[in-house]
């Protein structure tokens, strides 16, 4: 076996390696809720201790959240077959490896650590940018414009961990230069907030969320509007389609959870 890569991560950065290991566990399943052979690829191939991950229903919970980002980037490009899409804190994500359909456009941005283990496992190519920079920086637009509208804007499990203001510039710099656009991103409760010391995955990693959102229609004072927002355990009518039958009961009860409501996982436009 060849020699394992080692990992060295920030704190929000390291929080990556969550969704990753939930969709190469699910993948190992007979029936998975998706799969994901680079997942698996890349868990072999780093040195790090998953096994502290494991049982967790954490893992569960971002598998099921990445879908329905899936589900809002599906529909983006069945009506906009060759647009681009934008991952913003793309991670160790394999959602161009899942979703491309040959005529799309990606780009791909992170801060300089994750970026640079995300270049051992994944290449760019003449649809596909690789950015290493911070979404609260304006640097990383022009990459953006290289490919071709309209745009998609997804931000996965990654501007909780950024401050609030922070967060504000970034969605500033899309509704004043890729207006009209989608944006999709996850919000957390005060409730989850002040207790994720004791969240499943959480609990595991240093980063912690840094500002609330109770409703996220708040944020329409950001210049978006709000189009749809979901737990994750209310994945829209054709993601949950394609769920194995056995677990379909298994997400009602999960949506029962009071600390389910309080994560949403939003679609705006700009």
């Amino acid at each position: 076996m060849s020699e394992r890569r080692a990992v060295q991560l920030g704190p929000a950065q390291e929080t990556m390696l969550i969704p990753l290991y939930g969709r190469a566990v699910e993948a190992r399943k007979e029936h998975p809720l998706l799969r994901d052979a680079k997942a698996v690829e890349i868990v072999e191939s780093l040195d790090y201790d998953f096994a502290k991950l494991d049982g967790n229903r954490g893992l569960t919970g971002a598998v099921l959240r990445g879908m329905i980002f899936d589900g809002w980037v599906s529909e983006f490009l069945r009506a906009n077959p060759a647009g681009t899409v934008v991952e913003i804190g793309a991670g160790l994500n394999t959602r161009f490896e899942r979703l491309d359909n040959g005529t799309c456009h990606w780009v791909e941005l992170d801060l300089s650590d994750s970026m640079e283990l995300r270049r051992q496992f994944f290449e760019p190519t003449d649809r596909r940018s690789m950015v290493a920079g911070s979404v609260t920086e304006a640097d990383w637009l022009d990459a953006v414009r290289e490919h071709p509208a309209p745009y998609f804007f997804v931000a996965e499990a990654v501007l909780p961990y950024v401050p609030r203001e922070g967060c504000e510039a970034a969605i500033g710099f899309i509704r004043d230069q890729f207006p009209g656009s989608p944006v999709a991103f996850d919000t957390a409760g005060a409730g989850m907030v002040e207790r994720i010391d004791n969240h499943n995955s959480a609990k595991l990693m240093s980063a912690r969320f840094l500002w609330p959102c109770d409703d996220p229609s708040e944020l329409e004072s950001w210049g978006l509007r709000l189009l749809d927002s979901r737990t994750i355990a209310q994945l829209q009518p054709a993601v949950r389609a394609g769920v194995p039958a056995a677990f379909r009961d298994r997400l009602d009860a999960i949506g029962l959870a009071p600390q389910v409501e309080s994560y949403r996982l939003n679609l705006f436009t700009t």
